[in-house]
């Protein structure tokens, strides 16, 4: 029999930990060993972007989620009877990262994914049996204060979209492309993409930045400024006013591409048009995914060496900003071991990338062969932490 194993949060296409569990879903579906369940109903707006042959094949598996979820909620089904493994999603000062629906399992992990270090007490994590996190930063920090057993298993990319690839030619084969993604956010940096991309358009009248920085969460977004002289804005919609925000931050608008929402997998088929990838953020608990998706599309990504991001640098895999000062300016958040890339060495990158061709090759296709050499794929993710699962039973 399939051991069942509850992920007590949503499988979905457009953020972080949707799109975890819509990886090990995806690829424990098939699996006899082992029965996905999540933690909240997987409708078809969950999965937009998914290929017709994934969805069709992923619905029986869909439909008995739902069902499993449906009969927990109402308190039919008992997860320690029904001998289920829980794992349940935790944050920043270790709490909760989703609501909890039913008991606890027959046995229940934590996954641990936090960037604040004023990590307060972990007694909301001493009745699980083992802890989960994605990056070296994380473990480091969990070990410490905590005895209950921490298991490291990096997040990865979905080989079979994200890899190098040919460009479509929709865009101006004259231009020089500098990607950035991820929710606008202080310890994502974006100030500090724009200020070295302003300084580097001035030179550069060929360069266009295109971000795919819009969340399903944009008030969160709003008011962003830091470093910059305009902070964010909504707009009459109560959408991000990116274009707006880069215009009057000094970007032109001809060198400036506003991304809407994009689901994961239609990613690879932007990715593949770029230049360069720039992911600058202060902070990472896993490893960021944007930089990971890049450098398996073959794309050379510019990434700041502090934090989880530390556990992606390998020597010529990537182009790495050393100079990392300490961070300041975020009130109530710890900041022990965040980094503050400097613009001129953003600029400085982006410079080298820009004027040496065979270099952007070079990292790019030693990007791609990393992520699969070290295993940074979800197969392996999801085979990892099978294994792991089922030796707690």
């Amino acid at each position: 029999m399939a051991q069942k194993v509850i992920m007590r949060w949503q499988a979905h296409s457009r953020f972080g930990w949707g799109i975890l569990g819509m990886n090990l879903f995806e690829r424990w579906a098939p699996d006899p060993h082992i029965q996905p369940l999540m933690g909240a109903p997987i409708m078809p707006r969950d999965l937009a972007g998914m290929d017709a042959l994934r969805y069709s094949t992923m619905q029986p598996a869909v439909a008995a989620s739902n069902q499993f979820i449906e009969r927990v909620a109402a308190g039919k089904t008992d997860l320690r009877d029904s001998s289920v493994i829980a794992i349940d999603p935790f944050g920043n000062a270790f709490q909760p990262a989703a609501d909890r629906i039913g008991t606890a399992g027959v046995r229940n992990v934590a996954r641990c994914i936090f960037e604040d270090t004023h990590l307060g007490s972990a007694a909301s994590l001493s009745k699980y049996d083992s802890l989960l996190c994605a990056s070296e930063w994380n473990a480091r920090m969990l070990r410490a204060v905590s005895d209950i057993p921490v298991t490291l298993i990096h997040e990865g990319i979905d080989h079979s979209s994200f890899f190098p690839g040919p460009r479509s030619g929709i865009l101006d084969p004259e231009c020089f492309y500098v990607f950035s993604g991820g929710k606008i956010e202080f310890r994502k940096a974006q100030d500090l993409v724009l200020l070295a991309f302003r300084e580097f358009a001035a030179r550069h009248d060929d360069a266009v930045l295109v971000t795919a920085w819009n969340t399903l969460w944009p008030q969160w977004s709003a008011g962003f400024q830091v470093n910059l002289p305009a902070p964010l804005r909504l707009d009459s919609n109560n959408s991000l006013d990116l274009r707006r925000w880069a215009s009057e931050n000094g970007i032109p608008a001809h060198q400036f591409i506003d991304l809407p929402i994009v689901p994961n997998q239609q990613m690879p088929a932007i990715l593949r048009e770029m230049d360069c990838a720039l992911q600058v953020s202060r902070s990472e608990a896993c490893t960021n995914l944007p930089a990971k998706e890049a450098m398996a599309c073959g794309v050379p990504v510019i990434v700041a060496n502090n934090t989880g991001m530390r556990d992606l640098i390998d020597g010529d895999n990537c182009f790495a900003l050393n100079s990392q000062d300490r961070v300041t300016g975020k009130p109530n958040v710890g900041t022990e071991g965040w980094g503050e890339s400097r613009v001129e060495e953003i600029v400085a990158a982006l410079e080298k990338l820009y004027t040496d061709t065979q270099l952007r090759k070079r990292i790019g296709a030693r990007g791609a062969e990393w992520i699969l050499e070290k295993r940074r794929t979800w197969r392996d993710h999801a085979a990892d932490l099978k294994g792991h699962l089922l030796t707690l039973v």
